[in-house]
């Protein structure tokens, strides 16, 4: 899908935007090959001298935040695209086909993955700190179970019930969920939210890494059974043989 650079902005400013447009199609193609990423083999990639590029991004960081985020919000629009396959009241099948696609895509691209989901924040005042909470695909995700809960109305936790610090981080989240709607008394949706993504990521990032046996990566077995653990939490248990179902026909297409 072509980028749509902003036709208002000035003709320096479009050529800047469309360089910007350029080092991530370079980066997604170095990825593509291999894990390691640099500012050097991007210049390269792109006939620039390595000086030149710093004018865009200084360090390797920027370079990796940039990259990083533009790979989040291209993703999204594939897991997006297999929820809205689903009516719009089918908020638990819409999640698990998000989920499942999700999953298929970081099997397929595994070295974007990594650079999205598997690169350590460098520091406190870091721009990747802030570019997390506006994380496209946890926006998705945590909307995609706050629909469920919306449509089904599963049990949440009282937030008062929760340790301190749990809470405070209900009160004031760190992580890429709309919560301003939310009252106090319901922001224990938000820690069912950190629950079922901390579940997601780690199965697949163990898939992913390969750091289960290749039998079961290839089945999805360990993916579905996650996910069937997962699903009293959100009123889904019931719903969870159909839920399978269209688990295993999402898993029959070859990732990514």
């Amino acid at each position: 899908m072509p980028h749509l650079v902003d036709p208002t902005l000035t003709r320096r400013e479009r050529q800047r935007e469309s360089t910007y447009v350029d080092i991530v199609a370079a980066s997604r193609e170095l990825l593509a090959e291999s894990p390691e990423l640099s500012l050097r083999a991007v210049a390269a990639k792109m006939g620039m001298t390595a000086p030149a590029l710093y004018r865009y991004v200084a360090n390797y960081q920027e370079l990796v935040d940039l990259v990083a985020f533009e790979i989040d919000k291209a993703a999204t629009l594939t897991f997006a695209e297999a929820a809205d396959a689903l009516d719009p009241d089918d908020a638990p099948g819409r999640l698990v086909a998000a989920t499942t696609e999700f999953r298929q895509w970081a099997l397929g691209n595994p070295h974007e993955f990594a650079i999205v989901f598997a690169n350590p924040v460098a520091e406190a005042a870091c721009v990747r700190r802030d570019l997390l909470t506006l994380a496209s695909s946890g926006l998705l995700m945590t909307d995609l179970i706050h629909d469920v809960w919306r449509q089904r109305g599963f049990a949440i936790p009282a937030i008062d019930d929760l340790p301190d610090v749990v809470r405070a981080s209900l009160e004031d989240p760190l992580i890429p969920a709309k919560v301003e709607d939310l009252a106090r008394e319901d922001r224990g949706l938000v820690w069912v939210y950190m629950q079922g993504w901390t579940q997601l990521y780690g199965v697949v990032v163990l898939e992913v890494m390969g750091h289960m046996d290749p039998r079961v990566i290839e089945s999805g077995e360990m993916f579905i059974d996650v996910i069937r653990r997962f699903a009293p939490t959100i009123g889904l248990a019931e719903e969870m043989p159909r839920l399978e179902t269209l688990i295993r026909e999402r898993l029959g297409r070859a990732p990514g």
